[in-house]
């Protein structure tokens, strides 16, 4: 379960914090007798990382800071088994810490190599991303990638706590703060319509960092994931409607060899999910156009490709491996209005054509 901003969690509960100048909330959540930390960044952190450990080992932790490769190339067995080396060169303890520092990638790594060293330890997250605070750092979930698709080796592993200080974001490219807000927007459309309309009444507003609106859309999108993950930890019913978009998304991104940000593949995965129910009599032309409105006002993208059927087979192969597949049968999580989601099973070839053929071009 996720408490949001609180730092009185209770026994089965972690405090996810959202405002400015937190970072020394981070040393604060660790236990007295943590005393190895491995610190993993991305290697555009390395000024951020730095600071970071010297204000931990201020507070006598023994810091030992990695970084690893920017983006999704960082979500790498051979980069996983690097960090596994050192833990266990140096002689890390259950009782002992990883703090993932940077982008979704970065926290997925950090999650995942304390989900599996010794079957489990601490892990503080501190995503410094509009994605990562919104999304990934939050939840649970961490993984890695491989050839045949991504996050599909990954572990569930709770942080000890998720710091989400939004000074960090100062130093964030526009395109990339702009591309976090589509998970926003997501949560908008699946659970939060006070979202959409923050957005829709003034979309720059919400890409302006040291802004009360953004710090609120933050904590929206954060309790939307609080209020589904504190249900489902696990991913085995209604968790599920947090990958709204994701599994057209989730195949953009393999296809295109992960060289498209997250947030721009699940932007198009939204309007495909959103053009996929309205094929299927399930939802509202409107609905789809408010998909298209919210999403280009924040600048993201709503179509993919130049509107040929070059890549529908490898696209539809990559679909087929999504989580959500019950053998062969695909399931897509769709919308019914906005803040009514659910699913829709097994929708016939020429329907998820039809809906491609609906974002290319």
């Amino acid at each position: 379960m996720i408490v949001v901003d609180t730092g009185d969690t209770g026994d089965d509960a972690y405090a996810v914090s959202i405002g400015h100048g937190l970072l020394e909330r981070v040393d604060n959540a660790l236990g007295d007798d943590v005393r190895r930390i491995l610190l993993v960044h991305s290697d555009s952190m390395v000024t951020q990382g730095t600071k970071l450990e010297n204000t931990l080992r201020s507070h006598g932790r023994e810091i030992h800071r990695v970084a690893v490769p920017d983006g999704e190339d960082a979500k790498h067995i051979q980069i996983a088994a690097g960090l596994w080396a050192l833990l266990g060169n140096e002689g890390f303890t259950r009782t002992d810490a990883v703090i993932g520092f940077g982008g979704g990638s970065v926290t997925d790594l950090a999650g995942f190599v304390a989900a599996t060293w010794l079957r489990g330890v601490q892990v503080i997250q501190v995503p410094t991303t509009l994605l990562g605070m919104v999304d990934a750092a939050v939840g649970g979930k961490t993984g890695i990638n491989t050839a045949e698709g991504k996050n599909l080796v990954g572990a569930f592993h709770e942080p000890l706590a998720v710091v989400c200080d939004l000074d960090l974001l100062t130093t964030l490219p526009p395109r990339d703060l702009a591309a976090g807000m589509a998970e926003v927007v997501k949560c908008g459309f699946i659970a939060d319509p006070a979202i959409l309309e923050l957005v829709e009444r003034d979309p720059a507003a919400t890409l302006v960092v040291d802004g009360p609106v953004l710090r609120e859309l933050v904590e929206r999108a954060v309790q939307v994931k609080a209020d589904v993950v504190s249900q489902d930890l696990k991913d085995s019913s209604v968790r599920e409607i947090l990958n709204y978009g994701h599994t057209f998304g989730h195949a953009v991104e393999q296809v295109e060899g992960y060289r498209w940000r997250h947030g721009d593949a699940v932007s198009v995965g939204m309007t495909y999910a959103a053009e996929l129910a309205a094929l299927a009599g399930v939802l509202s032309p409107d609905v789809v156009l408010r998909h298209r409105s919210a999403l280009t006002s924040l600048g993201l993208p709503t179509r993919y490709g130049d509107g040929g059927d070059e890549r529908w087979p490898a696209l539809l192969a990559a679909m087929r491996r999504d989580k959500k597949t019950r053998g062969d049968r695909l399931r897509f999580v769709v919308l019914r209005d906005v803040a009514q989601p659910e699913r829709l099973e097994g929708p016939s070839e020429e329907l998820l054509h039809e809906a491609y053929r609906a974002v290319v071009g």
